[in-house]
Parts: C-alpha cells; structure tokens; sequence
C-alpha cells in the first residue's frame, strides 16, 4: 500500500509539474482564443465600402534604404487606394548611402505622386514626431522602408476607420513576403523562414485578433500602423528613451487617452523573411528589452494578485517574464529527473503528450487564420499548403524562448540600445570574463609548466654529464 501510495504522489507531482502547468499557461488560452475568433469572425459586420476618399499621410522612416525604397515606393503607388489622396513623407535619419538618390529618381519616374523628403539626424523617435507634425491627413499611417504594401492595405485601413467612428488607432498585419521565401534556394533556409512567415500569421492573425477583443494589444507594430490624426497628437508623441517607441505610443493612446487599440486583420504589410538565426536573436531580444523598458513605465504599483485579475500588462509580464525563469528551470529540471527515479520512457511520453497539446493548439489557430485570408485566394494558399509547418513551431517557439531569455539578461545588466551585440560580441565578453576570473590558474598553470620545462632540461643535462662520463 505504502508503495502504491508513493508511486501515485510521484506521478501526480510529475504531472502537475510538466503537464498542468503548460496546459494552463499556454493550451488553454489558445483554445479559448480559438472559439472568440469563431466567434468574432461569424457576428463581424463587414466594413462600409467607401464612397469617399478621405486625405491619408504615410510617414516612412528612412535608414540605409536604398535597397529597399524603391520597392516600397512602387507598393504605394500601386496601391488601391486613390493616388492623388496620399501625402508620402519619407524622414531621413542619417542614412549614408544613396536613398536620396532612390527617391530622386522615383520622383522624377512618377510626378504625379505626392512625394516629400525630410532630414532628421536625431533618431527615429525624433524624426517621427517631426513628420507628424507636418501631416496633413485625416489619417496618418506609418509604414517601414524595407517591406511593401499589399494593394488592399490602404484601402482597408479607412474602410475600417470610416466604417467604425469608435476606432482612433490600429495595427496593420505583419506578415513576411511570401515571394521572397518561395524564391529562397537553400531549402533548409527556406522551410525556417515558412516557419517564420506561419509565426507572424499566428501573432497578428490568432494573437493580436483575440487582444483586440479584450483591449489588450501590448504593441502597435511601428512597421505597420494607422491612427486619426486628432488622435495621434494628443499623445505625448514618440518616446525617445525606450528602442520601442510603437510599444510606447500603445500605451499612450489607451492608458492617457482611454482608446481602444485594435487590428485590421485584412490590410497587410510585408517584410523580408529573417535570413539567418543570429539576425533573428538581435531582433527578439530588442523587442523583449523594449517590452520591459515600456511596461516599467506604464506598471502600476498596486497588488499583483489583483493586478493579474484586472490588469492584461501585469498578466503579460508574469507570463513573459516571471514565469520565464520557472520554464527555465523546468527545461534543466529534465536531466535531474532520471535520477529521481522516473523512469527514462515515462519522461519522454510526457514530452511526446506536450509536443501533440501545442501542435493540436496551433492547428486551431491554423484554421481562424484560413477563415480571416479569404480574401486573398494567392495568400490563403500558400498558407494552406504549408500545413506541416505546423509540426515544426515547437521546436522554433522553444529556440524563441531562448532568444527572449537572452533579452531578458541583457536589459537587466546592460543600458538601452537600438543596437543588440551578436553572438560572436557576447562570447567575446565571456571569453574575456573567464580569463580575467581564472587569470591566477592561468597563471598557476603556466609557472608550473615553466618549472616543469626546466627540471626537465636540468635531468637532460645530468644525463648528458653521465654518459660523458661513461664514454
């Protein structure tokens, strides 16, 4: 009995440990957040088409663009929406190759669009809030320099604005270019950046959707993103202390203004697909440090139990951060598990059984994303297609993880940059901390080595001497 008792405490502790608390923190939601998007996708009444083109500014940061703009440029100008309604203000920020000339020449081939080019060498907050207040549209929209607009985007965009007065600021869709993953040649490189693209359509398409109907968008993605002027610049513009100015202005909007930050699911801005793991390590931990920079200045001071209960920010810090380092220590926790006497396959079926929960879980989300792509028949396929991505997003949301942790570390013990150190810069510093630490063994080491060399001479030439001798 005794036995049976031990063995049935040992599983439920097991159980509760690496089954229950993964299923609370991350299954669960996503189901729920699978039935609100049913739900919201059947009981939405479709935008109001429009009869009137209201006047629409789109500010482009520009930095080292001269790849990109003209791209971008042509994206506008292909746009739906009508041309002669659109004031495109491009705000240099200390670019130093040839984006001016990009532009020249773009104006030159297109008189007819209503182009403007602005200097700023004051950073990108600063050059923001410049070109805001030269905006002359209803509706000011930001877009980067380095993706492209889908032709509807503009266009729905103010359909929705004009169709919902309640609104005053959106996110667009951020997805990556679907044409430039097909065009990918290195096929382990591509099936990662499939992997990637499915990791935008579920963040903006499943996760931003289900905040947009609690109210709880953290960001506003600085790529991609549209407010009414009138609302805009009661804000205290872009923040210049934090390398996440769009976080920043969310928090803004919705906690001095007490406006509803939402998404415009169907209007969407392309990005390049990241081209390697160490670029997409820099890009993470600059979007975790700035989610603490800007949660500690928007953090109310109250209780965290109720704060939990009421506040989505304190909730997004305990499950972001805060219960970080528990999944860090449950990840190590594996290793010591075998010597507490779990059997080495019972660790592995619970591993298996989580890794089938988050699939089934994605899947979910797999099928609001499809139902929300319909207008687009090109993008919806190349979504359907790719299903089996499907069984790969663990494995890429546990190197994300990682990513993340690393930010977390490093805003912790290090001042706030645009600029993240690679990886080849932080085993340089590690490198370097290790020699300095150990510098006395080092030392040890080599005064040993030093003393050995010379005994070992001094025998050498008493043998030398004796066989001298002898001869």
């Amino acid at each position: 009995m005794q036995r049976i008792l031990t063995l049935l405490s040992n599983e439920i502790v097991f159980w509760v440990s690496w089954i229950i608390i993964p299923l609370i923190m991350e299954i669960v939601p996503a189901v729920a957040g699978f039935f609100l998007l049913v739900k919201k996708r059947i009981l939405y009444k479709k935008d109001t088409p429009l009869t009137y083109y209201p006047p629409v500014t789109l500010i482009v940061p520009v930095y080292n663009s001269a790849d990109t703009l003209y791209a971008c440029l042509d994206s506008i100008r292909n746009s739906a929406y009508q041309p002669e309604q659109l004031d495109v203000l491009l705000v240099n920020n200390g670019s130093k190759d040839n984006s001016f000339e990009i532009y020249t020449a773009y104006q030159k081939e297109h008189p007819q669009m209503n182009l403007k080019w602005m200097n700023s060498e004051q950073g990108k907050s600063r050059a923001l809030n410049m070109a805001l207040f030269h905006a002359e549209g209803k509706y000011i929209i930001h877009i980067d320099s380095d993706g492209i607009l889908h032709p509807q985007a503009l266009s729905n965009l103010v359909k929705r604005f004009e169709s919902h007065n309640e609104l005053h600021c959106m996110t667009g869709t951020i997805l990556t270019n679907p044409e430039m993953i097909k065009a990918e040649k290195n096929p382990f490189r591509r099936i990662f950046q499939k992997t990637e693209f499915y990791e935008y359509a579920q963040a903006f398409l499943a996760g931003r959707n289900f905040e947009a109907e609690l109210n709880s968008i953290f960001t506003m993605s600085g790529a991609f993103s549209a407010f009414r002027k009138s609302t805009i610049l009661k804000t205290q513009l872009y923040n210049t202390e934090t390398v996440c100015e769009d976080t920043h202005v969310t928090f803004q909007v919705r906690k001095l203004l007490h406006q509803k930050i939402a998404i415009c699911e169907n209007a969407v801005f392309f990005v390049d697909p990241i081209e390697n793991l160490q670029k997409l390590c820099l890009q993470r931990q600059r979007w975790q440090r700035g989610e603490l920079e800007v949660a500690h200045m928007f953090m109310d001071r109250g209780s965290v139990v109720k704060g939990f209960l009421t506040n989505f920010m304190t909730r997004v810090i305990m499950f972001d951060h805060t219960f970080a380092f528990p999944r860090m220590i449950w990840y190590f926790a594996l290793i010591c598990l075998t010597f507490l006497n779990y059997p080495f396959s019972f660790i592995l079926i619970s591993l298996v059984l989580i890794y089938i929960l988050y699939v089934l879980s994605a899947f979910l989300y797999y099928l609001n994303i499809l139902s929300y792509l319909g207008y687009d028949k090109k993008l919806r396929r190349f979504y359907a297609r790719n299903v089996l991505i499907l069984l790969l997003l663990p494995f890429y949301n546990f190197v994300i993880y990682w990513f993340r942790m690393a930010g977390i570390l490093n805003s912790i013990k290090t001042t706030g940059a645009w600029r993240t150190q690679t990886w080849k810069e932080e085993w340089g510093q590690v490198k370097h901390i290790v020699c300095h630490d150990f510098a006395w063994l080092i030392s040890w080491h080599k005064g040993l080595k030093k003393l050995t060399n010379k005994e070992e001479k001094h025998e050498e030439k008493q043998e030398t001497a004796q066989d001298g001798q002898s001869v």
